[in-house]
């Protein structure tokens, strides 16, 4: 699995949500404790953009868009709830000193 730094690790305030543009789109990336999450930055309902009309709930690691109600898990990416009844595409994630780096291909795999 090939990886791209997308950014510093301290330009994602803890339990907040940040997009980075991509060669493959646009990535939303979150982080809780010594975690990161990184998903395709697009409601699947209607195409709203996760990181700027989200809610991301740090205790259940899900986000909900703010335009129709969809809450989805950021790990899996699966709908939880809400309209939205496709899966938005999640990508492996790491730290890697101080740095975010995620994978380019969607998946769901542990590093």
């Amino acid at each position: 699995m090939e990886f791209v730094r997308v950014g510093a690790l301290g330009e994602i305030p803890e339990g907040e949500v940040r997009a980075f543009d991509t060669a493959w789109g646009r990535v939303a990336v979150t982080h809780v404790e010594a975690r990161v999450f990184a998903f395709a930055d697009e409601c699947t309902h209607q195409g709203c953009s996760l990181s700027e009309a989200g809610t991301f709930d740090d205790r259940a690691a899900t986000i909900e868009c703010r335009c129709h109600g969809s809450v989805f898990d950021v790990e899996r990416g699966e709908p939880l709830d809400g309209p939205a009844e496709d899966p938005v595409a999640v990508f492996p994630a790491r730290i890697v000193d101080g740095w975010v780096e995620v994978g380019t291909a969607p998946g769901s795999l542990e590093v």
